[in-house]
C-alpha cells in the first residue's frame, strides 16, 4: 500500500479545519478561474482570427494574379493568361480553385447620394459560396443570360444603407474615365461581409460590362483570384505560385494586400500570452499559499510521522499528493466552466460587439482538442514543479518541537 497517498487521502478528504478547508476551496477556485480564462482566450483569440480572415480571404481570395507594371490605380492591367499559367494552377494541389476578375472605379449617383466604389467584375466560373452565406437580401447575379446579368449588381449593406436603396431598385453608375460612363443597374442582392474595407469599397458585377468599357479582348482579365486549401501554408504556396509564373505576372498574398488587418491579428496573440501568464500566476500563487498553511496546521501531525521514522522525502510527497488532487479537482471543474462557456457561447452568441470596430457582431470561439489538453497538462506540470519549493519546508521541522506544536 502506498502509505503516503492513504495518508494525503485521509487529510484531503476528512479533513475537519475550518480555516484550512476555506484556503482549500480558495486555491480550487482560483485553479479552476484560471483555467477557464486561458481556455476561453485561447478559444476566442482562435475564433477570432479564423473568422476574419476567411471574411477577408473568402471576398478577395488567399492569392492575386495581375499584370506586372507600374500601374498602382484601383484599375487592374489587362492580360490574357497562357495555357501553362492555368495548366499549373490546376495542377497545384494546395490550390482550391481560382477565377478570373477585374476592377474598375466608379461613382453611384441614388436618391441624391454620390458614393465612391470600385466595381469588381466576375464571371460565371465565381464561386458563389462565400457571398451566398452573406447575402442580406436578394440573390446572386444570374449568369444563365449574359444580357440580363450584365445589368444585374450586387452591393454590400453598408452601400445600400448610406444611399437609401434596397434589392430591387435601379440606380446610375458613371464609371471613371475620360469621358465618363454612366450605366444602369439593378441590385439583386446585398450582402454584408463586415469588413469594412470591403464592404465601404466594392461591390460585385459582371466581368463583361469591364470588357465592353474598356474596349478589352473577350479572353482579356484585370486578375486572378486564388483559393488555397490550407491557409496555414499561404506563404509557402504564394512564393511557389510567384515562382511560376510567367515574367509579365506577379502575384501578392491576402497579407499583402490588407497588412493592416493581419497584423492587428498577430498582435493579438501577445495579448493572449501574456494573458496566459498572469493567470497561471494566479493558479500557482493560489496552490503555494494553500500548501504553506496546510503545512504550518499539521506541524503536529509532521513531528509524529517523523518520530515514528518516515524520511522528508515521504512526508513531502504526502502534501505534494495532497495539492495534486486540489489541483485536479480545480481542473475539474476549471474544464467544465470553460468549456460549458465556450459552448454557450458558440450556439446562442449570447456576447455581442460593435462589428463596425471588431469585424464581427458577437465574439467566436473555436475550442481544439490538442489546446485544452495542453492547457490542462501545463498547468499540472508547472504547480507540481512549483510546489516543491514550498514542501521543502518539511525538512526544517524538528519532531521534538513539532509535537510540543500546538
Amino acid at each position: 500500500m502506498n502509505t503516503e497517498y492513504f495518508i494525503a487521502s485521509r487529510i484531503a478528504v476528512k479533513s475537519e479545519r475550518t480555516f484550512s478547508k476555506l484556503i482549500v476551496r480558495i486555491a480550487i477556485a482560483g485553479v479552476m478561474l484560471s483555467l477557464a480564462v486561458m481556455m476561453l482566450s485561447v478559444a476566442i483569440i482562435k475564433g477570432f482570427k479564423t473568422e476574419i480572415q476567411d471574411k477577408v480571404r473568402g471576398y478577395i481570395g488567399d492569392v492575386r494574379i495581375f499584370k506586372f507594371d507600374l500601374n498602382n490605380s484601383f484599375e487592374l492591367s489587362p492580360f490574357v493568361p497562357e495555357a501553362k499559367t492555368l495548366q499549373d494552377l490546376k495542377k497545384n494541389p494546395d490550390v482550391a480553385y481560382f477565377q478570373p476578375y477585374a476592377t474598375k472605379p466608379a461613382i453611384i449617383s441614388a436618391n441624391d447620394e454620390v458614393e465612391g466604389i470600385n466595381f469588381k467584375g466576375i464571371d460565371r466560373s465565381f464561386n458563389w459560396d462565400y457571398l451566398r452565406k452573406h447575402l442580406v437580401s436578394g440573390r446572386v447575379i444570374d449568369f444563365r443570360d449574359s444580357t440580363s446579368a450584365s445589368k444585374e449588381i450586387m452591393i454590400s449593406q453598408f452601400t445600400a444603407s448610406r444611399l437609401k436603396l434596397k434589392t430591387g431598385d435601379d440606380f446610375i453608375m458613371h464609371f471613371v474615365q475620360n469621358p465618363p460612363r454612366p450605366r444602369k443597374f439593378k441590385i439583386v442582392g446585398i450582402y454584408s461581409v463586415g469588413v469594412e474595407e470591403i464592404d465601404k469599397n466594392f461591390v460585385v458585377g459582371d466581368l463583361n460590362v469591364i470588357r465592353r468599357l474598356n474596349r478589352w479582348k473577350s479572353n482579356e482579365i484585370g486578375g486572378i483570384e486564388i483559393r488555397i486549401k490550407d491557409f496555414n501554408k499561404l506563404q509557402q504556396v504564394s512564393k511557389g505560385i510567384y515562382e511560376g509564373l510567367e515574367m509579365k505576372l506577379k502575384s501578392e498574398s491576402v497579407q499583402e494586400y490588407f497588412p493592416a488587418i493581419f497584423t492587428w491579428l498577430s498582435l493579438l496573440d501577445v495579448n493572449t500570452r501574456v494573458l496566459l501568464i498572469l493567470m497561471m500566476v494566479v493558479g500557482v500563487i493560489n496552490m503555494i499559499t494553500a500548501l504553506l498553511i496546510m503545512i504550518l496546521e499539521r506541524t503536529n501531525m509532521i513531528g509524529m510521522l517523523k518520530a515514528f521514522g518516515m524520511t522528508d522525502f515521504s512526508v513531502m510527497k504526502i502534501f505534494l499528493y495532497n495539492a495534486l488532487y486540489l489541483v485536479g479537482i480545480g481542473l475539474l471543474l476549471g474544464n467544465i466552466l470553460g468549456l460549458g462557456l465556450a459552448a454557450l457561447q458558440h450556439f446562442t452568441h449570447i456576447f455581442k460587439l460593435d462589428q463596425t470596430s471588431y469585424y464581427l457582431a458577437y465574439v467566436p470561439v473555436e475550442v481544439h482538442f490538442m489546446d485544452v489538453l495542453l492547457l490542462n497538462l501545463a498547468t499540472v506540470f508547472i504547480c507540481l514543479v512549483v510546489l516543491i519549493l514550498p514542501s521543502l519546508l518539511v525538512s526544517k521541522i524538528s519532531p521534538l518541537k513539532a509535537i510540543r506544536f500546538k
